[in-house]
């Protein structure tokens, strides 16, 4: 195990400092979160924000909260993919995501909601991303250094995704780059992750 650079007193700092600023994020954010809420909730059933289980902070749970971007499951979706062979539910089946849907995902803002979850303390502005249960039980296993990653508090961004790992990239690369920021973590490494982030929300990438 290597030893976290962010830890101690830093890991106190870190953690308080991201907490409060997330929630002046919020307070000046609420106009666009309000209309981003009744964007969905005007467009499609459903409730507005989204919740899956995840795995931060020492291996622990918390529900991560999203803008929902897709409509309600229904019998002709589950019927469609038993046709096409498509696992129930899974992303290479039915395409379920709203038109809302699909410009929150691409500009990433249906991830403002885990500010929530950084206030709440189960979440850091950067750090890894965090996984479902099921996929940090498989990686853990067959991932090198992957249970590392554990060490923090889980991002709403990182030093992986501002490096191009999102979506379908090599789980080994963005473990290496997770672990890289934890063990060289420094404020300036944080204000340039965030900086990145902002840059590619605008790009639309």
């Amino acid at each position: 195990m290597y030893a976290p650079k962010v830890d101690g007193a830093g890991f106190a700092a870190k953690h308080a400092a991201d907490r409060i600023v997330a929630g002046a994020a919020l307070l000046v954010l609420s106009p666009l979160l309000i209309v981003l809420a009744l964007a969905v909730r005007l467009t499609s059933r459903g409730p507005v924000l989204f919740c899956q289980t995840r795995v931060g902070l020492g291996g622990r749970e918390f529900g991560m909260l999203k803008f929902r971007s897709m409509r309600p499951r229904c019998t002709e979706d589950a019927l469609a993919e038993i046709a096409s062979g498509c696992a129930p539910g899974g992303v290479e089946g039915t395409d379920r995501r709203t038109l809302v849907g699909r410009f929150l995902r691409r500009s990433s803002l249906d991830e403002l909601p885990q500010l929530w979850n950084v206030v709440r303390g189960e979440m850091s502005l950067v750090g890894p991303r965090p996984e479902r249960p099921d996929w940090v039980a498989r990686f853990t296993d067959d991932v090198r250094r992957y249970d590392d990653r554990h060490r923090v508090h889980a991002g709403l961004t990182g030093w992986a995704q501002v490096n191009g790992l999102r979506g379908q990239t090599s789980i080994s690369d963005r473990v290496e780059h997770d672990n890289f920021y934890i063990e060289n973590w420094s404020p300036w490494l944080d204000v340039k992750v965030l900086a990145g982030t902002a840059s590619a929300a605008l790009r639309g990438e």
